[in-house]
């Protein structure tokens, strides 16, 4: 059996690459991806947790997880393509049609 060790650390890395992707690109479809990152991270200690501990608990959250990320991604992907229907670019910098 693998240590939960691993599990977390892998989770670690994959959510500070998603971290890091999230604070430094301005493309909205890249910003997109890192929190899905993100949540995938999350999502691998869920389950990392719940089968350590024998239950299924955690694996259960997961699948709202991922329907709530799926949900999120639709969402911000309309989003962002509505932008960029009326500006031609996707660089959040630039855009101010959200601002006051």
């Amino acid at each position: 059996m693998i240590p939960i060790e691993l599990y977390i650390g892998l989770s670690v890395v994959i959510f500070s690459i998603g971290l890091y992707g999230f604070m430094t690109q301005r493309n909205g479809v890249r910003m997109l991806m890192c929190v899905e990152l993100m949540l995938n991270s999350a999502n691998i200690n869920l389950v990392a947790f719940s089968s350590y501990h024998g239950n299924l608990t955690g694996q259960v959250f997961v699948l709202y997880v991922i329907a709530l990320a799926a949900a999120e991604a639709v969402v911000g992907f309309a989003i962002l393509m509505s932008i960029f229907r009326t500006k031609d670019m996707i660089d959040l910098d630039k855009i101010n049609i959200l601002r006051w």
